[in-house]
C-alpha cells in the first residue's frame, strides 16, 4: 500500500505585500497538484492587482512591482473565489493540501476573501475539510533538536530538494511539496502509519507547543513579540469597539 507522502499530494503558496495577515494581501498566488512522487504536477497560477500600494521591500523579495500587477494582474474578488474553490476540490478529492507555515497563507487568503467576497475560507470547505501538512511544523517536531533556521529554503537545503526560484509561488509550492516527501521518506517510522487526517489533528498539537516554547524563548529574551498557536489558520480577530 503507498504511503500518504509517495501518493497523491496538492500543495498551495502566496506571495503578499507583507507580513501582516490582517491588513497586507496577496499579489500572486499557486496551485501545485502531483498524482504521485515523480509525476509531473499540474500548476495553476494566478496574480493579483491587489489594488494598494505594494512596498518596495516586498518587491525586492518576490519581484513583482506594483507596476507590473495593474497592468497584468487581476482584480482580487474573482481570484480569491477561483483559489478557494481549487483548494476545495483538492479536499473533496481527498489530497492533502502542503502549505508551508500554513497559519499564514490560509489566514491571509481567510482574510482577502472576507475582504473581497463577503465570506470565509471555512465556507468553501464545508463540505471537504482542508487536510493540511505544513513542512515547517513537521520538521519542526520530528527533528526538534537540530539547530539552525527552518525556511523553505533551509528546509529544501537540508533535504537536498531543488528551490530554482525561490519566492516564486508555483516553486515555491512545488518545492514545500517535495519537502514534504522527503521528510516522509526519512521519518518513514514515525509517519506512515498514521493517515492525513490524523496527522492534521497532530500538528495543530505539534505546533501550539512549539508556539508556547518560542512565546517562552521571546519572554526570556524580553521580546514582546506574541506568537499564535492556532494552526492552519488563525481565527478571526475580534471587531473593534
Amino acid at each position: 500500500m503507498t504511503c500518504w507522502y509517495e501518493g497523491p499530494l496538492a500543495a498551495f503558496d502566496t506571495e503578499t505585500t507583507g507580513v501582516d495577515v490582517e491588513t497586507d494581501r496577496i499579489v500572486s498566488a499557486a496551485v501545485v497538484v502531483q498524482q504521485g512522487a515523480g509525476t509531473r504536477p499540474r500548476i495553476t497560477r494566478w496574480l493579483v492587482n491587489p489594488g494598494v500600494p505594494v512596498p518596495e521591500g516586498a518587491t525586492a523579495i518576490h519581484g513583482l512591482t506594483e507596476e507590473h500587477l495593474q497592468r497584468n494582474g487581476r482584480w482580487p474578488a474573482p481570484v480569491m473565489e477561483e483559489i478557494a474553490r481549487d483548494l476545495a476540490e483538492q479536499g473533496a478529492a481527498g489530497r492533502p493540501i502542503v502549505v508551508m507555515n500554513a497559519p499564514f497563507d490560509l489566514t491571509i487568503l481567510d482574510r482577502e476573501l472576507r475582504r473581497h467576497r463577503a465570506s470565509s475560507l471555512g465556507r468553501y470547505m464545508e463540505g471537504s475539510p482542508l487536510c493540511v501538512v505544513d513542512p515547517r511544523v513537521l520538521d519542526k517536531h520530528l527533528d526538534r533538536y537540530r539547530k539552525g533556521r527552518r525556511t523553505l529554503t533551509d528546509l529544501c537545503a537540508h533535504y537536498a530538494v531543488e528551490l530554482s526560484d525561490a519566492h516564486d509561488a508555483a516553486a515555491d509550492a512545488q518545492a514545500a511539496l517535495d519537502v514534504v516527501r522527503a521528510v516522509g521518506r526519512r521519518f518513514a517510522s514515525r509517519l506512515e502509519r498514521l493517515s492525513p487526517a490524523e496527522l492534521h489533528s497532530l500538528q495543530a498539537v505539534w505546533h501550539a507547543a512549539q508556539a508556547r516554547g518560542l512565546q517562552a524563548w521571546f519572554a526570556k529574551s524580553g521580546t514582546p513579540e506574541a506568537v499564535d498557536p492556532a494552526w492552519p489558520l488563525r481565527p478571526e480577530l475580534p471587531a473593534a469597539a
